[in-house]
């Protein structure tokens, strides 16, 4: 498929703690927004070929679309959104999740979402379309690890 700049961090548990990190220096919600748009703009290209009906994440309000590629030893994934926000929320799961092995991913929690107050902040169809992506990676490295 295509290159992907995950994992950043050597551990799950290391990049949850460096995105808690990351937003406590913003002191509103304003900036923390901001900062999530920026985020997204850093995910990698998604070519075009991959935005259909097979790899479209349903439960989301805005468009999402995932494709998963590896196996039990390392998962990698791919996403992108046509909202800004929720590209910013993709590159928050993938830097926590993909590049990792199917084991480490399903025994992280996501704490970074409750760390950095998006629980909170997101509209209920964010936050729903949040824990859609995150129960779509869990469901994949299940998937890999039976």
């Amino acid at each position: 498929m295509t290159d992907s700049p995950f994992p950043l961090e050597p551990t799950a548990a290391e990049a949850q703690a460096a995105i808690a990190e990351e937003f406590s220096f913003f002191g509103d919600w304003s900036e923390r927004y901001q900062y999530l748009i920026d985020l997204g703009r850093k995910l990698p290209a998604f070519p075009d070929a991959w935005k259909v009906e097979e790899h479209r994440l349903h439960g989301c309000q805005s468009l999402v679309w995932i494709v998963p590629e590896g196996s039990a030893g390392r998962l990698v994934f791919h996403a992108i959104s046509d909202s800004a926000i929720v590209s910013g929320l993709i590159y928050l799961a993938l830097r926590v999740y993909s590049g990792r092995p199917a084991a480490e991913i399903l025994a992280t929690e996501p704490d970074y979402v409750a760390a950095i107050g998006l629980a909170k902040h997101l509209s209920p169809t964010r936050s729903n379309g949040l824990a859609s992506m995150l129960a779509f990676i869990r469901d994949t490295a299940r998937s890999q690890q039976a």
